[in-house]
C-alpha cells in the first residue's frame, strides 16, 4: 500500500506540476505499478482493451464526422448569428450553444468550433473575448453532463456500475441533473458572471473562413474574368471529357466548376464538380464555371456553341462557387528560394503535379490582372483545391508559404452536403442504439464510427488525427491505478475512512465529501483520470455504509466536470486562456462561485432524484 501511495503521490504531483505531458505521467505511472509487483502483466495492461477506452476513441471518430462535415460550424455561427448584436443575448447562446453540442460532440471539439465565431461576434457586439469565451468553456464542461456520451467521466461511472453486476445509466439519465445545472451555468453567467469575467485586450484574432474568403476575392479580383456557361444541345462539348480539349492552352481558358443540370444519384453523377478533372465528362444542360480573358471566353463560346448566363456574382454566391466540404482555397508566398520563382504561369492554371489551381495574384499589395505571370520572389497567391491537396502542398513544393491552416479552415466550412446528413443520420443511430440498449455501447460506437470512415465523412487518412490520443492513452494508463487502488485495499481504506467520519453523521454529507475530494482533484488533474480514481472508492464508500451506489456515481461525473477554479483543469479552460487574455485567478474568481452553486444544486437534487 505504502509503494502504490508514493506512485499515487508522484502521479498527481507530476499532473499538477504540468511540465509533463498526461499521457507520458500516465504511461509512467502504470508501468510503475508492475515494476513494484503491484499489479501482473494482464491487470497493467488491462486499460487498453478497456471498453470504456475503445467507446471514447469511436466518439472522437464521430466527432470529427459532424466537426468536418460542417454540422459544428454552422451551429456556432447560427448561436452568433441569433445573437444579433446583444450583449447579453449573446452571452445566454454563446454558454447555452456550447453546452448542448457538447452533449454530443466532445467538450473540446464544440470549443474549438465556438472560439473563432465567438471571439469574432465579441468584437462585432462591441464586447471583448474574456466576456464570452469562459462561459463557453464552462458551459461545455457543464453540457457534457446531458447525455451519456457527453464527457468521459459519465461513462465511466456508468461502465464502473456496470461491471460491479449493476445495471448503468441510460443515455439521457445524466440530463436529469445535467438540464438544472446547465440553465444554472446560463443564469449564473447572464447576472453575476458576467460582472466578473474581466476586461482584457487582446489582438489575436482567429482566421474566419468567411472573412478571409470575401478579403481574398475583393484583394485579389478573384471574381473579375470568371463566368458561367452553359452547354447547349448542339455544342460538341456533350458527352466528352475535359482532357479531350486543351482548353487552358488553345483558348487560355480554365474550368473552375461544373454543375449538373441533369444529375443522376443513382448512376454517381453528382449534382456539382467542385474541382473538375481530365477525366470529368461533359454532358447536355451543364453549367460550368471559367476563368480567362473575356476575348478568349468569347471565343470559346462561338467555337462550342455554349449560352452564356449573364448573372454577376455576389461576394456571397463567389464563396459557394469556390469552397466547400471538399474544395478550399488558401493564399500563399512565394520565398526567393521557391521552385516558382522566374517561371511564367498563366493565371487560372491547373498545377499537374499537385492539381491546384491558380486562381489569383498579388504583388506588393496590388492584383496582377494579366493572364500570363512571372513569378517573382515575394509574390502572393490564391491557390484553389482539394484541402487535402493544399494540406500536402508544401511536401510537392518547397519553399512555400501556406497563410493559416487548411485543416481547420476545411472545418469552418457550414455548407452542408450529404455527407454532412450522413454524419447526422450515424448521430443519431449511435444514440438509438444507447437508448435501446440493443448493442454495447463500445460495440455501437465502433459501427458508427465505422460508417463514418466507410462514408469518408471523414478521411480514413485523417480518422486518427481525430482522435484525442493523449485523452485516450491517459484514461487507459490510468484505468490500472483504480485496479490498484481496490487491489491493495486502499480505496477500501480512503472509503471507510469517509464512512466513519462522514457517513456515519449522515449520506448526505457522505456525498458532500465525495463531490468535494473530487473537484479538488478535478482542478488540476484530468477529468477522466479523476473519474477513473474517485469512481471506485464512490462506489465502495456506498457499499459499506449499505446505499444505493447510484447517486454517489452521478456526483463523482459531476464534480469531476467542475474544474472551474484553474485553467489546466480541462483541456477546454486552457483552449480559451490565450483567446481571451485570462490569468490564473480569473479562473478562480470565476469559476469560484459557480462552482459553490453547482455543489448546492448537486446536493439539494441528486438525492431526490437518485434516492439512497
Amino acid at each position: 500500500m505504502i509503494g502504490l501511495l508514493i506512485v499515487l503521490s508522484i502521479t498527481i504531483t507530476l499532473f499538477v506540476w504540468g511540465k509533463y505531458p498526461p499521457d507520458v505521467i500516465a504511461l509512467m505511472s502504470m508501468l510503475a505499478l508492475y515494476l513494484i509487483g503491484i499489479l501482473d502483466l494482464s491487470e497493467t495492461l488491462s486499460g487498453f482493451s478497456n471498453p470504456t477506452v475503445i467507446m471514447i476513441a469511436a466518439l472522437f471518430i464521430i466527432g470529427e464526422g459532424l466537426a468536418r462535415t460542417g454540422w459544428t460550424a454552422l451551429a456556432g455561427k447560427k448561436f452568433v448569428a441569433w445573437a444579433e448584436k446583444s450583449v447579453p443575448k449573446l452571452l445566454i447562446i454563446v454558454t447555452l450553444g456550447s453546452g448542448i453540442l457538447s452533449g454530443f460532440v466532445s467538450n473540446t471539439g464544440t470549443v474549438a468550433a465556438l472560439l473563432p465565431v465567438t471571439v469574432s461576434a465579441a468584437w462585432k457586439a462591441g464586447t471583448l473575448p474574456s466576456k464570452l469565451l469562459m462561459p463557453v468553456a464552462f458551459g461545455s464542461n457543464t453540457g457534457g453532463l446531458l447525455t451519456l456520451t457527453g464527457t468521459p467521466p459519465n461513462i465511466i461511472v456508468s461502465n464502473t456500475l456496470a461491471e460491479k453486476g449493476l445495471e448503468g445509466f441510460s443515455f439521457f439519465e445524466f440530463g436529469l441533473i445535467g438540464l438544472p445545472l446547465m440553465l444554472v451555468a446560463i443564469l449564473y453567467f447572464r447576472y453575476l458572471g458576467y460582472k466578473l469575467l474581466p476586461k482584457h485586450k487582446t489582438q489575436d484574432r482567429p482566421v474566419n473562413i468567411d472573412s478571409e474568403v470575401h478579403k481574398w476575392i475583393a484583394n485579389y479580383s478573384i471574381g473579375d474574368n470568371m463566368y458561367r456557361l452553359r452547354i447547349r444541345s448542339m455544342s460538341q462539348l456533350i458527352d466528352t471529357k475535359i482532357q479531350d480539349w486543351d482548353f487552358e492552352k488553345e483558348y487560355n481558358v480554365s474550368i473552375v466548376r461544373l454543375r449538373r443540370r441533369h444529375p443522376n444519384v443513382l448512376k454517381g453523377t453528382p449534382a456539382f464538380v467542385e474541382f473538375p478533372k481530365p477525366e470529368t465528362e461533359m454532358r447536355y444542360h451543364d453549367i460550368i464555371t471559367v476563368k480567362g480573358m473575356a476575348q478568349d471566353v468569347d471565343r470559346l463560346i462561338l467555337h462550342f456553341k455554349l449560352a452564356v448566363i449573364p448573372k454577376a456574382f455576389e461576394k456571397s454566391e463567389l464563396k459557394k462557387e469556390l469552397i466547400n466540404q471538399e474544395v478550399g482555397m488558401v493564399e500563399m508566398l512565394v520565398t526567393p528560394t521557391s521552385f516558382f520563382v522566374g517561371r511564367t504561369i498563366p493565371l487560372g492554371k491547373y498545377l499537374k503535379k499537385s492539381n491546384i489551381q491558380l486562381l489569383g495574384a498579388s504583388r506588393d499589395g496590388k492584383p496582377l490582372h494579366g493572364k500570363n505571370i512571372t513569378i517573382k520572389a515575394g509574390d502572393a497567391f490564391i491557390i484553389r483545391g482539394s484541402w487535402k491537396n493544399i494540406d500536402s502542398l508544401k511536401n510537392v513544393y518547397d519553399n512555400l508559404v501556406i497563410s493559416g491552416s487548411p485543416e481547420a479552415m476545411a472545418k469552418d466550412i457550414d455548407e452542408l452536403t450529404i455527407k454532412s446528413y450522413v454524419s447526422l443520420a450515424t448521430l443519431i443511430l449511435m444514440i438509438t442504439l444507447f437508448v435501446l440498449d440493443i448493442l454495447p455501447g463500445a460495440i455501437a460506437a465502433l459501427i458508427c464510427a465505422g460508417i463514418i470512415l466507410l462514408t469518408r465523412c471523414v478521411p480514413i487518412s485523417k480518422a486518427y488525427k481525430g482522435i484525442s490520443w493523449t485523452s485516450v492513452v491517459m484514461i487507459a494508463a490510468m484505468i490500472p491505478m483504480g485496479l490498484a487502488l481496490q487491489k491493495t485495499g486502499t480505496a477500501e481504506m480512503v472509503a471507510n475512512g469517509l464512512v466513519n467520519h462522514l457517513g456515519s453523521v449522515s449520506p448526505l454529507l457522505l456525498l458532500a465529501g465525495i463531490f468535494f475530494a473530487t473537484t479538488i482533484f478535478s482542478q488540476t488533474i484530468n477529468n477522466s483520470a479523476t473519474a477513473v480514481l474517485m469512481a471506485p472508492i464512490a462506489f465502495l464508500s456506498a457499499i459499506s455504509l449499505g446505499v444505493s451506489p447510484e447517486p454517489f456515481m452521478i456526483v463523482v461525473a459531476i464534480s469531476a466536470s467542475t474544474a472551474f477554479l484553474t485553467p489546466v483543469g480541462t483541456t477546454t479552460n486552457a483552449m480559451v486562456m490565450g483567446s481571451g487574455g485570462y490569468m490564473f485567478l480569473d479562473y478562480v474568481k470565476v469559476g469560484g462561485p459557480l462552482l459553490l452553486i453547482f455543489f448546492i444544486i448537486t446536493m439539494l437534487l441528486v438525492p431526490v432524484i437518485w434516492p439512497f
